[in-house]
């Protein structure tokens, strides 16, 4: 990998930025708004350990250069100088792959839908299952998670359901960064509680994630292109939990798009949340959009729920978990399946990285 030059410019301007994003954020006016503070917070928090290595590198140049002139009068200090010197190697190349274009994304929150498929009952109980091991993940990760709108099936799975992701601090690695790869169709093989006869069967779920940018997204949404419904909250086995019609459902006319939400208390909130999806909905349409321009050979999650079309399958009777995107096995399907998503994660990220690492050094 190429190192990073001595006089990077655009090392330089970061350095700057980050300076500039610090003394902002140190000003109590831009704390009024919330949304922006948020912005700037996480861009600051990108940018810290670009930074950290930038400074560290400096310094190790100049430390190199002092032991070198030392040298020349004290052998001694030959052994420091070229115990620097391999440390400079190490900084540049780690401040190289810092500086490989990250996705825009990965600092930002997640909604994340779940819709059964194939498989009737035994399709929405494994919906359920997907559902419980993302929440136990966020809770893991100590995220905030909640269910904006569900639709629950007779034996308490989910035909489909809405969930918000949120991380409670900025961070450079948010949600969106561990959560991205999940979209897709997930194939299951087990023996349904539904099954008399003890036969596997295989069902499917999908799973839609797009960062939730609803607040930020750069759409503009016309009111006449929206049809709104009212209805009443549910819950279980669609008992009413609210007496008044406060539950909303939006569609945007033009792409066909339908959120709901009913957890808040009002209408009014409802149809608030619901607008910020739509929003995060629409940004992702036309970021899909643009990126399909771009590349004819554009990866995209698979949006229809049909198990032939899957990304990983989850093998009960074998206790396996597989992605079939990197070739990706193991047999602790129970301890994933109860949140432990960890390695799993890593996996997804760590070839993603090796691609746009390999991507960036074809370009240069």
């Amino acid at each position: 990998m190429a190192a990073a030059p001595a006089g990077h410019t655009g090392v330089d301007a970061l350095v700057d930025e980050h300076a500039e994003l610090e003394h902002r954020l140190a000003d109590p006016a831009v704390h009024a708004d919330p949304a922006v503070a948020r912005k700037l917070g996480r861009r600051y928090a990108e940018l810290g350990p670009v930074v950290a290595v930038a400074r560290e590198l400096a310094s190790s140049r100049a430390d190199v250069e002092t032991a070198r002139e030392l040298a020349a009068e004290d052998p001694t200090f030959a052994a420091e100088a070229e115990e620097l010197a391999g440390r400079i190697t190490a900084l540049e190349t780690k401040l190289a792959e810092l500086l490989v274009p990250r996705d825009p994304h990965d600092s930002d929150d997640l909604v994340m839908e779940v819709k059964s498929g194939e498989g009737g009952e035994e399709s929405a109980l494994f919906a359920g299952d997907l559902v419980r091991m993302y929440l136990r993940f966020a809770e893991r990760r100590g995220w905030k998670a909640e269910i904006l709108d569900a639709n629950e099936s007779d034996l308490g799975g989910y035909k489909d359901v809405t969930v918000l992701v949120k991380s409670r601090t900025p961070t450079p690695d948010g949600v969106w960064s561990a959560l991205k790869f999940e979209g897709g169709v997930h194939r299951v093989q087990r023996v349904p509680v539904t099954e008399s006869q003890g036969r596997i069967h295989t069902s499917a779920a999908g799973v839609l994630v797009y960062p939730d940018t609803g607040k930020d997204a750069d759409v503009e949404i016309d009111e006449n292109d929206l049809r709104v419904d009212v209805f009443r909250s549910s819950g279980h086995g669609g008992q009413s939990v609210n007496t008044t019609d406060s539950a909303v459902r939006i569609t945007h006319l033009p792409t066909g798009i339908v959120v709901s939400c009913q957890n808040e208390r009002s209408q009014l909130q409802n149809r608030a949340r619901a607008m910020e999806v739509l929003r995060s909905r629409l940004q992702a349409l036309h970021e899909a959009e643009l990126a399909a321009q771009a590349s004819a050979e554009r990866k995209s999650q698979i949006r229809t729920v049909d198990r032939s079309e899957r990304i990983r399958t989850y093998n009960f009777p074998e206790n396996r978990i597989s992605d079939h995107r990197i070739g990706y096995k193991a047999h602790n399907l129970s301890t994933v399946l109860d949140g432990e998503l960890d390695d799993l994660v890593a996996a997804l990220a760590k070839a993603e990285r090796s691609e746009a690492i390999a991507a960036a050094e074809e370009r240069s």
